[in-house]
């Protein structure tokens, strides 16, 4: 394919060196976000008379057909091209002379390749806050199905209070409800259209920019021309926020791998989604969740991939920022098929909830609650924890439950005690009494839930 940059040099570089510099293996991704974005721009020229409006139509009809070409499979990307905005232009000049050639008048593939960038994660950011909050409304689902079912929550891995299952999803809820907002805001910096800064001084043309960012769906322009070529903050943020999501993802699969496992036996996942073992019939493998805690490193590259190529970069375009792509390409489906695969693996998951009890009744979880009774008994905290944790220790030395110590047993460590300490320590009481905002009873979960489903509809 002939170089259409050809000028000042006569484009005979060497192979080896087209390949080095070419693009086209992967920004092929943007074709339609710039033939949408070259549509727009030939309309704005119109709208200012740079060009005729029947050049307009003919530059439109030739973008819709190739546009409709490329969708179809009836023609294919060209490998030699340099890029894809070359190989769309070549093409266009190709079906409709030399019209196609008047198309980039006003615009460098500097603010054009910023434009197709913006316009990719414009599209990219909507479809993954879609994917959060159906992931947000299954968890949600599942935490009102177990909302009532006791659990050990756990601090450094140790069995620490009781909880419910409920509560402890909507933890996760939580979590993925401030990558949607955080997403939200990064749209807004991804919303704003470079396009008309062209190389990085503007133009000498009588263009509108705001006209043309406007038929593109962009809520503002960049100011600075200068800035409009060579800002890949959008890029960055978008990255952050892919790497947060994929952080509470690794999360969640790192207690569905304990949960799920022998050890645990707190939840079964759906055989759709775990595989077997070459050589031990007896194992079912978690490999989805494992995988998505792996490619959370995967995304975390991502990110340092495009922080580094920018770290250093003198303004306005470099070369350089061609590897803003393939980060940000991977970085979005990396994202975008985990939540898919996480949406259905949550949806299919079952709770063991007699295992999750029985976990929760044999691991002093209540000595919190014992100490509590006694406080409420007159004792000071400090003296009511020290009691608290010798009867644990009594009842590890005796093979016992709390709740087996008989009342003799518990008035040989203070008077206080009365019939009424085994309703204290009672695990459904306990998680009961956890009336504050925000905590583990039924109607805080049920609180919670509520708040979340409204927070999906905003």
């Amino acid at each position: 394919m002939a170089k259409m940059w050809e000028g000042v040099t006569n484009a005979s570089t060497d192979k080896l060196a087209d390949d080095f510099n070419s693009s086209i293996s992967f920004d092929y991704k943007l074709y339609k976000q710039d033939i949408l974005g070259s549509m727009a721009h030939a309309m704005m020229l119109g709208y200012k008379n740079i060009i005729s409006q029947a050049e307009v139509q003919i530059l439109i009809d030739g973008l819709q057909g190739i546009l409709k070409d490329l969708e179809s499979g009836e023609v294919s990307f060209d490998p030699n091209a340099e890029d894809i905005h070359m190989f769309v232009e070549q093409l266009l000049t190709e079906r409709v002379g030399d019209v196609g050639k008047k198309l980039h008048t006003a615009r460098s593939r500097n603010d054009q390749v910023a434009l197709d960038l913006r316009m990719y994660l414009k599209d990219q950011t909507l479809c993954i806050i879609d994917l959060l909050k159906s992931l947000v409304k299954v968890v949600t689902d599942k935490a009102e199905t177990y909302k009532k079912d006791i659990m050990p929550g756990y601090t450094h891995l140790q069995r620490a209070q009781p909880i419910t299952f409920g509560h402890h999803l909507m933890a996760y809820a939580m979590m993925f409800l401030r990558d949607i907002d955080r997403l939200k805001d990064c749209f807004k910096r991804i919303n704003v259209s470079p396009i008309g800064s062209c190389a990085l001084a503007g133009t000498t043309y009588q263009t509108d920019r705001v006209y043309e960012a406007e038929k593109l769906g962009f809520s503002s322009i960049c100011l600075n021309s200068i800035d409009g070529v060579s800002d890949r903050d959008f890029c960055v943020e978008f990255l952050s926020c892919c790497s947060l999501i994929m952080m509470h993802l690794s999360r969640f699969s790192e207690e569905i791998i304990l949960w799920s496992s022998w050890e645990f036996r707190f939840v079964t996942l759906s055989d759709e989604y775990t595989t077997g073992s070459s050589i031990m019939p007896q194992k079912k493998n978690p490999d989805m969740a494992e995988l998505a805690r792996g490619k959370t490193g995967r995304v975390y590259g991502d990110l340092m991939t495009i922080l580094t190529v920018l770290k250093g970069l003198p303004l306005a375009y470099n070369k350089d920022m061609q590897e803003d792509k393939e980060c940000v390409f991977d970085g979005v489906e990396t994202v975008v098929k985990c939540l898919n695969i996480f949406i259905k693996m949550v949806d299919t998951l079952t709770a063991n909830t007699q295992n999750m009890k029985k976990a929760a009744s044999a691991g002093f979880i209540n000595a919190t609650d014992l100490a509590d009774y006694m406080v409420k008994k007159g004792l000071a905290f400090r003296s009511a924890y020290k009691i608290s944790g010798q009867l644990v220790r009594k009842c590890i030395a005796e093979n016992k439950t709390l709740e087996e110590l008989s009342l003799q047993e518990y008035k040989q460590f203070d008077d206080c005690f009365e019939e009424d300490v085994y309703e204290a320590i009672d695990l459904s009481v306990c998680v009961e009494k956890r009336i504050s905002e925000g905590g583990t009873s039924v109607a805080s979960v049920e609180k919670q839930i509520q708040a979340v489903r409204v927070a999906l509809n905003d």
